[in-house]
């Protein structure tokens, strides 16, 4: 039996608990359709903002022969992102297609990054290191952008139309 207060719309709705998990998750930044938080591709933007800076300052290749990989719990971990349990924890129960296809673009963005950093460390020319960077940034940019969108929950991302045009 319903109670005249309820039905006058006294009493709050009650909130479920995929409601307030999603709330939780919201209030963390973290994207509660996908379990995933935007603060990692803060990671990339680092390699990227640092590759930016090698054409006009060739000696800021050490700088990102600095950067090292993470994972996406090794960033949370070393991170000061407030509620970094909770985005570890939201990664792993994360949808299986949505975390295969993120980490799909993450393992590529990392492979790449890698990839220039061991190539620089064998050229000797400016020119070279240069020509790695601006290079690194065209293949790595458009896939932090298809990550943001899987992170928040956009259409499934084509990763070999976007290398083809890169």
């Amino acid at each position: 039996m319903t109670s005249t207060a309820a039905i006058a719309g006294s009493s709050p709705r009650p909130t479920y608990p995929d409601e307030a998990r999603a709330a939780q998750l919201r209030a963390a930044n973290i994207n509660p359709r996908t379990g995933l938080a935007t603060d990692y591709l803060n990671h990339f933007n680092e390699a990227i903002m640092l590759l930016e800076m090698v054409p006009d300052m060739p000696e800021c290749a050490s700088d990102f022969l600095e950067w090292t990989p993470l994972s996406y719990a090794e960033h949370f971990i070393a991170s000061n992102f407030r509620a970094r349990d909770l985005a570890i924890e939201a990664y792993q129960t994360a949808d299986g297609q949505i975390r295969a296809e993120f980490d799909h673009l993450t393992d590529s963005m990392t492979c790449i990054l890698t990839e220039v950093g061991a190539a620089m460390r064998q050229v000797q020319q400016d020119k070279s290191r240069v020509a790695l960077a601006e290079q690194a940034i065209v293949w790595v940019k458009p896939l932090v952008m298809l990550t943001a969108g899987v992170i928040n929950g956009a259409a499934e991302a084509d990763v070999d139309s976007i290398m083809a045009s890169a």
